[in-house]
């Protein structure tokens, strides 16, 4: 019997696809058969930075809504059903679940950053985190800053925690700054770690697109920090981090600053483009408008024209004590001849 190649090709073919059929079969078989869960690997990432949550809390949670995976046949774990439920969590960002032939499931948790801690004036208490959002409070505890004052909800959102971010990214600001206080009237001041001072930085500018506001934000912060730095360079290291109270950027170009209650004068600071700033006091006016004082001419400084006449003048130029004409008699008084 003669059998041609083009039937071998099929039969071989048809051999592959038996073999193939029969791998995937066996595979689930063995995998949605009564193999079940042996070992559940739970990965937070940032968890030694943030700290909201554990993998503890995770494990707590979906035994909660019975889906945790330990123990079930895996036919019936769903790394879906999982993650869906983990991304309810107000501290989750991200969640990722899937499961692997040697049954065992891995979950990987992404935590929301949190940049600051508000507490209002008005007694609401929550974190803003990198996006802008609401976190409610936890247990967690950090070195982030504190917002407090006059603070609304869309106020954080859309103003304090750009301003935040902006600190958060910066290596300096973000240890020298535990504080941000909001006046009434929306201007801002920065509480220092270090130094006894408070510094106002005046109100953040406003606009109505988010991504224009950001950048206005950013730009305003970067013109008003830079000054502070360089304050504290050139300024606070030699005059000493607790001689003021009171450090006001609010206005560009100088820097007025007040002293503790023991010294209760205030000093203005001009800041010159691309020099170091020079102290003043607040009550003296700049040595450009001072007035040359006038001195009195000493007696050697008298012109030649003020001074007595010597003895070297004639005596017709001294001017002596006036006589009086003598007294002559009438001539009626003559003797007659």
């Amino acid at each position: 019997m003669h059998i041609s190649k083009r039937h071998i090709f099929i039969l071989l073919d048809t051999l592959l696809a038996i073999y193939l059929i029969f791998a995937i079969t066996s595979f689930n078989k063995h995998d949605d058969g009564e193999q079940t869960c042996k070992e559940v690997k739970i990965t937070i990432t940032d968890n030694h930075d943030m700290g909201f949550l554990s993998a503890s809390d995770i494990k707590t949670a979906l035994q909660h809504d019975k889906l945790y995976p330990e123990g079930q046949v895996m036919s019936t774990v769903s790394p879906r059903a999982i993650e869906d439920d983990l991304k309810k969590n107000p501290f989750v960002s991200a969640a990722q679940c899937y499961k692997t032939q040697n049954a065992t499931v891995y979950i990987e948790v992404t935590q929301r950053t949190p940049v600051v801690r508000v507490k209002s004036e008005n007694g609401e208490d929550y974190y803003i985190d990198n996006r802008d959002s609401i976190m409610p409070t936890s247990g967690y505890t950090s070195n982030l800053p504190i917002a407090t004052g006059n603070i609304t909800k869309w106020f954080a959102r859309n103003y304090v925690s750009p301003m935040c971010r902006y600190i958060a990214e910066n290596e300096l600001w973000s240890n020298q700054i535990e504080q941000v206080n909001i006046l009434p009237d929306k201007t801002v001041e920065l509480v220092p770690r270090v130094g006894d001072h408070v510094v106002n930085i005046g109100r953040l500018p406003e606009q109505m697109d988010n991504t224009r506001r950001e950048q206005a934000i950013f730009q305003f912060l970067d013109n008003k920090l830079t000054r502070l730095e360089k304050f504290y360079r050139y300024g606070l290291s030699q005059a000493g981090w607790n001689k003021y109270s009171y450090i006001n950027l609010e206005f560009d170009n100088q820097i007025i600053c007040k002293r503790h209650k023991k010294d209760t004068a205030s000093t203005l600071i001009d800041e010159p483009a691309d020099e170091k700033p020079k102290t003043g006091t607040a009550e003296k006016k700049p040595a450009a408008d001072k007035k040359p004082a006038e001195k009195k001419p000493t007696a050697e400084q008298k012109t030649s024209s003020e001074k007595k006449p010597s003895a070297d003048k004639k005596p017709s130029e001294k001017k002596g004590p006036e006589k009086k004409p003598a007294d002559k008699k009438p001539a009626t008084d003559k003797k007659k001849n």
